[in-house]
């Protein structure tokens, strides 16, 4: 039996679960370690090196600014070259700059690691090639899929990042640093090295779906329309030319700065809230096992539900979580701001996947890249300016009631998403591609 018959029959498992099990570990690993992460490393590495936390914010938000300019480059590799390699070269920089990160003592020279080695690829490996991945291999289960992907970011979070707390805690960041890096070199390397592009390159169809026969027996596992969708896939520029693609970019800007803003400053912010720094670390964590829920029951109801609308609710709850927390002022309330915010990291899947929907899989990448390009924006100012309100009032009140008004925006734009015209040029073009086929 060959190898590649091996792969297919192996339990009798699909193998684009494996792939996303692949793709989960390395948001993982990405999610507990740098996205999360980095809120661990922020108080105490502020204080050895003299910093701000507007100077400290500057440089997250620098790394945001890298990943945005990268965006459309990234996803140009992946759909040229597969996921596969472009995971490796993230795993080896991210590794490698996490380990020189830990003798840095000047501001220029964290500066220099931090953009210039550990953020170079670390968008393009663990963010955008994981859900390429499931975007490529899942049609009908797509937002399933994609929410499997980014729930495994928050198990990162709960897992990973307050074990990360209790290094820094006991023997510094430095040592945080270098066991990151370790981590990032001899547990993701082995893993990526499985990646395979798509199920076509295994002879294999989307959603694990069998190649039509006239046998009324294996009727069902054939898909309701596969012509149909290949017809849907747009290139990058159809997409840009739709309304669809402009709602979504400015929606997730608004909801990205947010969330950025948030997880940079998430345990200053507790800290002014009357936590200690441990404290705050273990409430990060159980936020982390929270967003894995959430985006693994939104991912599967966003499957059977109007996507645009879900988007919109769960970014005005998150906005709900934003008021309760300025009014906090008892530990346990600050318990149920968590589940409501949190919802705002389960919105990623369900707009990954109703970007698959609207524009197909052949320049999902592509078109990810450059929809992160404008996006990421949002990423980039919401932390700096956060910082800088607090160093000059010492307070975040202001910033949390900006991130409120940001987030309404962020919900209306979802609205105006779910209306049937928001995508109409696209929907022309695949009903023109369909009466040609």
């Amino acid at each position: 039996m060959s190898l590649r018959t091996t792969f297919r029959k192996l339990g009798g498992l699909y193998y684009g679960w494996r792939m996303l099990a692949v793709g989960s570990l390395m948001r993982i690993l990405g999610g507990g370690l740098h996205f999360y992460g980095f809120t661990v490393f922020f108080l105490p590495l502020s204080r050895d090196l003299g910093l701000t936390r507007a100077s400290t914010s500057l440089v997250f938000s620098l790394a945001r600014a890298e990943g945005a300019i990268e965006g459309p480059l990234a996803g140009y590799l992946i759909d040229r070259l597969g996921p596969r390699p472009i995971m490796l070269t993230a795993l080896i920089l991210s590794g490698l700059g996490y380990i020189t990160l830990s003798q840095v003592n000047t501001y220029y020279t964290f500066l220099l690691v931090y953009l210039g080695i550990i953020s170079l690829s670390f968008g393009a490996g663990f963010m955008h090639s994981p859900m390429s991945l499931a975007n490529t291999w899942f049609i009908r289960r797509r937002s399933t899929a994609m929410g499997l992907i980014s729930a495994s970011i928050g198990l990162g979070g709960a897992l990973i990042t307050p074990l990360l707390a209790i290094v820094v805690h006991t023997w510094g960041w430095r040592t945080a640093a270098v066991a990151a890096g370790l981590s990032f070199l001899c547990v993701g390397i082995p893993l990526a090295s499985t990646v395979r592009r798509s199920p076509e390159s295994m002879g294999l169809l989307p959603d694990g779906d069998r190649p039509p026969t006239t046998s009324g027996a294996n009727r069902h596992n054939v898909p309701s329309n596969p012509a149909r969708e290949i017809s849907t896939d747009s290139t990058l520029s159809i997409a840009m030319g739709t309304l669809a693609f402009w709602l979504i970019v400015f929606a997730t800007m608004f909801r990205t700065a947010a969330l950025s803003t948030m997880m940079v400053h998430f345990v200053p912010i507790m800290v002014w809230k009357g936590l200690s720094q441990q404290q705050a670390a273990f409430l990060l964590g159980i936020m982390g096992l929270l967003s894995f829920c959430s985006n693994l029951a939104l991912g599967w109801l966003a499957d059977s539900a109007n996507k645009p609308r879900m988007m919109a609710w769960c970014t005005a709850i998150g906005a709900a979580g934003c008021f309760l927390l300025i009014y906090a002022q008892e530990e346990w309330l600050l318990w149920f701001f968590l589940p409501l915010f949190v919802v705002l990291e389960s919105v990623f899947p369900i707009t990954w996947a109703t970007v698959g929907d609207i524009f197909g899989r052949s320049h999902f990448a592509k078109i990810r890249g450059t929809m992160s390009f404008f996006y990421m924006w949002g990423g980039v100012i919401g932390p700096v300016l956060a910082g800088r309100i607090y160093d000059q009032s010492q307070s975040y009140s202001s910033m949390l009631w900006i991130l409120i008004g940001v987030l309404i925006g962020s919900a209306l734009l979802y609205t105006l998403l779910a209306k049937p015209w928001a995508h109409s040029l696209a929907e022309r073009r695949t009903l023109h591609l369909n009466l040609k086929s």
